[in-house]
């Protein structure tokens, strides 16, 4: 596929791209400015690819999938957890716009990096791309409108639960499972599972 074939496929076959501010990021944030050069020619195949350091760019309709759950708005600060190459960080700056913020963490230096490069290539005043501390998330940051998680954890992770602002949404996989939370206006969480869904694990601690 090519890029004008990538978005149709997302809207017309998979139906998963369907917010028109979404999809204008994914118009103008190219996939293939994220990926290795090695795979440049799959960079509008709907699967994920190796960004090295044994993780991945995930498949366009995960992360259409996950964008359109999380629902970000213009001007909303926003946490994205495991940002590999940057792709769904650029993506979400170009939603939020230049009065929003976006905060991609990723652990491995490699990677932070190679996402702080990627990202450089939009030029995108609103977001960054840092090496993740000790902690899950940045409580120091916190709260968060939004907070996105690309790897999989076991559990529900309290620790971005806790970092999730008042009418917050987080979107987070659990082992197959990507899981939307909804902290409501009284503190309490909904959650809705969507089953069937493969991840890199999610790493809490850095060893």
């Amino acid at each position: 596929m090519d890029r004008v074939q990538l978005l149709e496929h997302l809207q017309s076959n998979t139906r998963v791209l369907k917010t028109p501010r979404i999809r204008e990021a994914f118009e103008k944030i190219d996939r293939a400015d994220f990926i290795l050069p090695e795979y440049r020619g799959e960079a509008y195949e709907d699967y994920p690819l190796p960004i090295g350091q044994g993780q991945t760019i995930s498949q366009p309709t995960t992360v259409a999938f996950m964008l359109e759950l999380l629902a970000p708005k213009r001007g909303q600060k926003i946490l994205d957890v495991g940002c590999g190459s940057g792709w769904t960080s650029a993506l979400l700056a170009e939603v939020v716009g230049e009065k929003g913020s976006v905060l991609g963490l990723e652990r491995v230096p490699e990677l932070v990096a190679f996402g702080q490069k990627n990202l450089g290539k939009y030029h995108f005043l609103q977001a960054r791309i840092e090496r993740a501390g000790e902690e899950l998330g940045r409580a120091s940051e916190a709260p968060f409108d939004r907070i996105l998680v690309s790897a999989a954890a076991e559990k529900l992770p309290e620790t971005l639960i806790e970092q999730l602002a008042l009418e917050g949404v987080m979107v987070v996989p659990v082992r197959d499972a990507i899981v939307k939370i909804t902290k409501n206006r009284n503190g309490t969480l909904e959650t809705k599972r969507h089953e069937g869904f493969a991840f890199v694990p999610l790493i809490e601690r850095k060893t």
